[in-house]
């Protein structure tokens, strides 16, 4: 027979801690002004740009209008005007490198000029085309930048370097490979329309170096939005609570359902405890992260109810304390393997990403363990200590009687 371990001996001392730490999480949340809300929480503009710089730079001179579009495959420029359409269809296929592209595009159209600071060997498959660029073409340049695929990598720090000196809060996050090159950053803008993007992109240019950055995407998120978002937030982890309530209170006991509300939310002041003082920021994924926590710890606390319910109808005559006990001993090593087996692969996404992801597993791993604390100590302290009054309750109407 198994060893019985006696659990019910560190419920008062895991109870203090668990006190204890609580208070630090709310005294957390206050002293530190809430959350170090990310990008996807505050307004402002949104800007993803990518460090490539310029392959060439067409200017056009001709009466007619001319539009440039592009694709993977190629390049086409549109002639209209005089009564006239004229298509020119230039394929990444048919002109390899930017030099014979240029080539072709000046015996085609005499009139477009096209200045080329890049070597003319540049790979056409490595064009980078800027979202805020005008696709019709003028003497105003229409820059078109490039990427080498094996380039060496830019930190996200050198880019934080370069918006250090913005007057407003800003924000940075990786977006792909280290190798793309492309970050998200995002402005506060408290006064909605003082940010522009060409601000952006200036301030960039001066660090990285002039035709050297393109905008990917831009994006201008209003305060309303943003509060809209966070009151979402607010919403979808009290309806969770709710949820995980009333289904406890269907498949077993009031007491029970009771215990696993208090469980998770006790994880999620954890959870606010550590982002809080390591000052993470708080995004999207981060609700992710809370809610597969959640998740991850009413399964735990399922399964001890389940044994509890178990252990009640094979052994009616022992002790409720003793049957605390024995449901704990019986889903301990599952639940050592379980959470261990878990943790491996998030502990590979911690070792092998970088920015939000990381930041991702890093909750979680913290969540994971807080969650077996909670189901071995606080889920079962909580229902012992409910059955225990309600055995005085009614110790004490049969007195009465």
């Amino acid at each position: 027979m198994k060893k019985l371990i006696r659990f019910s001996k560190f419920f008062i001392p895991a109870a203090v801690i668990s006190c204890f730490l609580a208070a630090f999480s709310i005294f957390g949340f206050i002293y530190n002004n809430g959350f170090s809300l990310g990008v996807d929480f505050q307004a402002g503009l949104i800007q993803e740009v990518q460090v490539a710089p310029t392959a060439l730079s067409l200017r056009w001179h001709g009466a007619s209008n001319a539009t440039l579009r592009h694709n993977r495959g190629g390049i086409e420029i549109l002639i209209s005007g005089a009564g006239a359409d004229n298509r020119h269809s230039f394929s990444y296929g048919d002109y390899t490198t930017i030099g014979s592209l240029s080539n072709a595009i000046k015996e085609q159209l005499e009139e477009m000029e096209i200045f080329m600071p890049a070597n003319q060997g540049v790979n056409t498959q490595w064009l980078v085309f800027s979202s805020q660029s005008n696709p019709y073409l003028s003497s105003t340049p229409f820059v078109i930048h490039y990427l080498e695929p094996n380039s060496v990598p830019i930190d996200i720090s050198d880019v934080r370097t370069a918006m250090a000196g913005f007057s407003q809060g800003v924000s940075v996050q990786n977006l792909g490979v280290p190798s793309d090159k492309q970050f998200m950053i995002r402005v506060e803008d408290k006064e909605e329309g003082r940010v522009t993007s060409n601000e952006i992109v200036q301030i960039l240019e001066s660090y990285f170096g002039a035709g050297n950055i393109a905008v990917l995407r831009s994006d201008y998120v209003g305060s309303r939005f943003s509060k809209d978002l966070t009151d979402q937030a607010g919403v979808l982890i009290s309806l969770t609570l709710l949820i995980i309530l009333i289904y406890c209170s269907i498949r077993f006991r009031l007491q029970y359902a009771v215990g696993a509300v208090i469980a998770i939310i006790y994880d999620g002041l954890v959870m606010i405890a550590f982002m809080v003082w390591t000052r993470m920021e708080f995004t999207t994924l981060s609700i992710a992260a809370i809610l597969t926590i959640l998740g991850y710890s009413t399964n735990n606390t399922i399964i001890f109810f389940d044994r509890v319910r178990e252990n009640l109808r094979m052994n009616p005559d022992t002790s409720f304390n003793d049957i605390i006990d024995m449901s704990l001993t019986g889903i301990l090593g599952r639940t050592i393997i379980t959470t261990a087996s878990t943790m491996l692969a998030v502990l590979a996404l911690f070792i092998f990403t970088a920015g939000s992801m990381k930041d991702f597993a890093l909750a979680l791993l913290v969540g994971m363990t807080s969650g077996v604390y909670t189901t071995l100590f606080i889920v079962s302290g909580f229902v012992l200590m409910w059955e225990k009054q309600k055995i005085k309750r009614e110790k004490k109407k049969l007195a009465v009687g």
